[in-house]
């Protein structure tokens, strides 16, 4: 059974690393992971490409990054529940109806904060760096987690509207405000940041540090500035990318995730890009 990860650019993508591990650590020699760079409005010929009869040739699931999540969404035959309420598609699941859409994200991020933060883990307040698809995603995982008041930092505060309704539209109805990114706020129980390593500046580190627990969806560099100074519990990009992963392996597979495969696999290419990245000897 063939299984992908599609986006533009993809070459840095762990992906195939993960599920790669997976199919080792099971013995699954019958099942392969590729990446294949697909560039917006590309999706919908690149998967009619793979045929559509049933059963299928052997194309069993797709994850799908950016810039893709809202065409996968567009193109899928059905919906999840979670994807739905998220309003994007980051996997394309084979079945005998056409691909059914899902998302991994919001869960992997409740996943990857309950982990390290622990399994009864809930939050009042949480704020989050940046405005975003992916701190649309985060926020919904917040409010997941308890969160009555969610603050987005942007900068650009303006543009922040759709993700603002986006998780005002969570069951719970969290209450959902936006700020320009160097406000300040007192209790905060997490903090989110989606923003770049090179955009997060002294003030903004010292600014949010000390917060009990601080995620960063950032995986590359690791540690990430903010992080590297973070004196309480620490959720790294690595965490959430895992816990995607291992939600997209059951989807696709039907089997249970190795996650300590799929985590080893994972800290073992990040360091390999490390190595290389560092100067030779003179």
């Amino acid at each position: 059974m063939k299984c992908a990860v599609l986006g533009d650019p993809i070459d840095h993508s762990l992906s195939p690393a993960l599920h790669r591990a997976a199919y080792a650590e099971l013995e699954m020699s019958d099942w392969s992971y590729t990446s294949t760079r697909v560039q917006a409005g590309g999706l919908a010929t690149y998967v009619a490409d793979l045929g559509g009869d049933w059963p299928p040739s052997r194309w069993r699931g797709l994850s799908v990054t950016m810039p893709l999540k809202r065409e996968a969404y567009e193109l899928a035959r059905s919906i999840s529940p979670r994807a739905r309420l998220v309003g994007a598609v980051n996997t394309l699941v084979r079945s005998s109806h056409g691909w059914v859409g899902d998302n991994t994200d919001l869960p992997g991020a409740v996943a990857a904060i309950r982990e390290r933060a622990g399994a009864d883990f809930s939050c009042a307040s949480g704020a989050i760096l940046g405005a975003g698809a992916t701190a649309a995603s985060t926020g919904l995982a917040l409010a997941e987690l308890g969160a009555s008041r969610i603050t987005l930092l942007a900068r650009n505060p303006g543009a922040a509207g759709e993700t603002i309704e986006m998780i005002s539209r969570h069951r719970s109805k969290p209450v959902v405000s936006v700020l320009p990114i160097d406000s300040a706020i007192d209790g905060v129980d997490v903090v989110v940041s989606t923003v770049p390593a090179k955009a997060q500046t002294p003030e903004l580190i010292d600014r949010w540090a000390s917060t009990p627990v601080v995620f960063d969806v950032v995986y590359d560099p690791w540690p990430s500035p903010l992080l590297s100074v973070t004196p309480g519990v620490a959720i790294s990009g690595l965490d959430l990318l895992v816990h995607q992963a291992v939600l997209q392996f059951e989807l696709f597979t039907g089997r249970p995730a190795p996650l300590e495969a799929m985590r080893a696999e994972g800290e073992k290419a990040l360091a390999s890009r490390e190595s290389s990245m560092e100067p030779s000897p003179a």
